[in-house]
């Protein structure tokens, strides 16, 4: 199952690479001006948080991002730890584009599934990412 899991996972990410690659964003760096798109600004700490990735990969992510010219950084005049991002006008105006290209990737994914068993695999997809989130790794080997 973990095996499949991981193939399938690793063809999705080439596909959307493919499909992203004229708009200049990675996979995974539309996820996250998704939701900026969608929230506005947003501190950098919310977004480690939404995207559930480590600290130091989302700061890498914005790095590549900001001089890509695709959103900006700055500090919140409050409280000068909070770092505060933003989709800039080209990352604003990569939305359409992101927005087709994750249309057909979801074309690509779905193929010609039936509805009904769409809702079977998103049902079994939802179970798995319970089981994983609620799982505590290590916890089932013995310790004999």
């Amino acid at each position: 199952m973990s095996d499949a899991i991981f193939r399938t996972a690793r063809f999705h990410r080439v596909a959307a690479g493919v499909l992203l690659r004229t708009t200049g964003l990675y996979p995974g760096q539309e996820v996250l001006m998704m939701h900026l798109w969608e929230q506005g600004e947003q501190r950098q700490s919310d977004l480690i948080k939404v995207l559930g990735l480590d600290s130091s990969t989302v700061t890498k992510m914005l790095q590549r991002m900001e001089q890509a010219g695709f959103v900006s950084r700055r500090r919140a005049e409050l409280d000068r730890r909070v770092v505060l991002v933003a989709a800039t006008r080209a990352g604003q105006a990569l939305r359409a584009q992101v927005e087709a290209a994750w249309q057909e990737l979801e074309a690509l994914t779905v193929g010609d599934m039936t509805p009904e068993e769409q809702a079977a695999a998103m049902k079994v997809l939802r179970r798995l990412e319970q089981n994983l989130t609620t799982a505590q790794p290590g916890a089932s080997r013995s310790s004999a």
